[in-house]
């Protein structure tokens, strides 16, 4: 035979993956083959196939008489939006998309070479897990590629969507990437399956309660991004990397960005002067920001802090936020984990951060406290105090107690501090400091009612306001609210050549 049709052959082979048969039972779950994931998610005629002639050695099970050209996973690199990416796409109509040990080397060998180019390395995961054939080898090949994503961490952005089942030891790799994205109905994350928690614990659970991408999405904060159909998460793929660099030694991408009138008066009106009143953080930030910018991550999940990217004046920035319309901002374990992750993702990977800061204190109660509040409330702080990177906070209405210096003050290392003109910095609210500094005034007095109120407006006009703060340098200025965005486009632009040196060290303990 020709040797050009017998590559020919062997190239066409490749590209049936399991069979025709298999793949029209892909399509009938309303899932994509590993080929047309790429296809869709990569720049047209951008892919470079790697290995795609590799078949797997085991012997054991007639597994010799079952060979499938590339074993179950299709691995290379190409561009999106014209920058480079690598990939690794398993196809779940090869043996299920088990991981055998050649499967786990073809990634092992594209991770290695996104580690050495400083590039994005991008996971479609569509895989029944470990390739029981093969025993311990498959489970050593987990563990080569979990090594691989922990160096990797914090060098190169990584990203994980899950395309189909996710269980046991495949769940690790994901979880220690950047961010996860799940396809609503057709994926799922678990350690233990539905049969298991059933044989060990009774309880009678589907796979999609289990670890499906709501659960995961509302319940967990596994997953960042829980998408509609696959077109939707890959086209989240797509967004989301137009906001981060290609590694840590690279800067995101800016924009074009032409300066116009860039008050925004609807700013005046949107912060309710009542301090117990709520609204959506997400107004602001959109007024903010530059329009339809803001790329919301883990948004079903801790509502009550609100994290993700979006631009300023064409620059990429990080945002993070109270959310007053959920449990009135107040930060507890979740919110603290969530936004502690997304700030080392923004630090890691020099992209600026935006605190907007609108926070009574942290969630008291046994439940709270019993799970670990002061270890998880300290992630976010240490997160913040870790963070090199340009750091601007605009203080909107409250900044109680310890809260307000966890929320990015001028004490753990913001650059720029600013406050709306009716911003509280206190303890507390002004009623619970009088009930206490006063208690005994206000018992013995002839009109407790009238006195605590006396007390009350006598303690808000000296404290529930940001000047004191202003005072001491704790803001650096006090502004219109209209005017929130030309100081932060000005403010921005002034930092970003910052530079931070730190103590030499090979890394810190965060309170894990």
């Amino acid at each position: 035979m020709n040797k050009q049709v017998l590559l020919n052959q062997k190239i066409a082979e490749t590209k049936k993956g399991g069979g025709d048969k298999r793949i029209e039972q892909q399509h009938k779950k309303g899932k994509l083959t590993a080929r047309e994931r790429i296809d869709i998610l990569l720049d047209p005629n951008s892919f470079e196939e790697i290995g795609q002639f590799v078949t797997h050695r085991s012997t054991d099970f007639g597994m010799e008489k079952e060979l499938y050209l590339g074993d179950g996973v299709v691995t290379g690199y190409g561009t999106i939006h014209g920058r480079i990416v690598y990939i690794f796409s398993q196809d779940f109509t090869v043996f299920g998309g088990s991981l055998s040990e050649t499967h786990a080397e073809k990634i092992c060998k594209i991770m290695d070479m996104a580690m050495s180019n400083g590039a994005p390395l991008i996971g479609l995961n569509d895989s029944g897990g470990a390739r029981i054939q093969e025993g311990v080898v498959s489970l050593g090949g987990y563990a080569d590629i979990f090594y691989r994503n922990t160096r990797a961490s914090g060098v190169i952005p990584q990203l994980s969507a899950i395309m189909g089942p996710c269980a046991g030891g495949a769940v690790y790799s994901p979880a220690i990437t950047d961010f996860i994205l799940m396809v609503e109905q057709s994926s799922y994350m678990f350690v233990t399956g539905p049969n298991v928690v059933k044989t060990v614990t009774h309880e009678e659970v589907s796979s999609e309660s289990l670890g499906g991408a709501e659960t995961h999405a509302t319940k967990s904060g596994v997953t960042h991004f829980s998408c509609i159909n696959e077109v939707d998460c890959i086209n989240h793929i797509k967004k989301l990397l137009t906001y981060i660099p290609q590694n840590c030694e690279d800067q995101a991408p800016n924009y074009p960005y032409e300066l116009g009138n860039e008050t925004r008066e609807k700013l005046n009106k949107l912060i309710p002067e009542q301090a117990n009143m709520p609204y959506d953080m997400r107004e602001v930030i959109h007024e903010i920001c530059d329009t339809e910018s803001f790329l919301e991550v883990h948004k079903n999940y801790a509502e009550n802090i609100l994290v993700g990217f979006a631009r300023i004046a064409g620059r990429s920035i990080g945002i993070v936020a109270n959310q007053p319309s959920s449990l009135a901002g107040v930060l507890d374990i979740n919110s603290s984990k969530k936004g502690a992750r997304f700030v080392r993702f923004c630090d890691a990977f020099n992209i600026p951060l935006l605190v907007l800061v609108d926070v009574p204190g942290f969630l008291p109660g046994t439940d709270q406290e019993w799970n670990g509040i002061i270890t998880n409330g300290a992630k976010l702080l240490y997160a913040f105090c870790e963070a090199t990177v340009p750091k601007i906070t605009v203080i909107t209405r409250k900044a109680y107690g310890g809260a307000y210096d966890v929320m990015n003050s001028k004490h753990i290392g913001a650059d720029f501090n600013f406050a709306f003109p009716n911003a509280e910095i206190a303890v507390m609210g002004s009623k619970g400091a009088v009930e206490i500094i006063f208690k005994k005034e206000i018992e013995a007095s002839e009109n407790p009612v009238q006195k605590l109120e006396e007390k009350v407006a006598e303690y808000a006009e000296k404290f529930a306001n940001p000047y004191g703060a202003a005072a001491r340098g704790f803001i650096d200025e006090i502004i219109d609210p209209a005017s929130t965005r030309i100081k932060l486009i000005k403010a921005f632009t002034m930092l970003q050549n910052k530079v931070c040196n730190m103590p030499r060290k090979k890394h810190g303990n965060i309170p894990l």
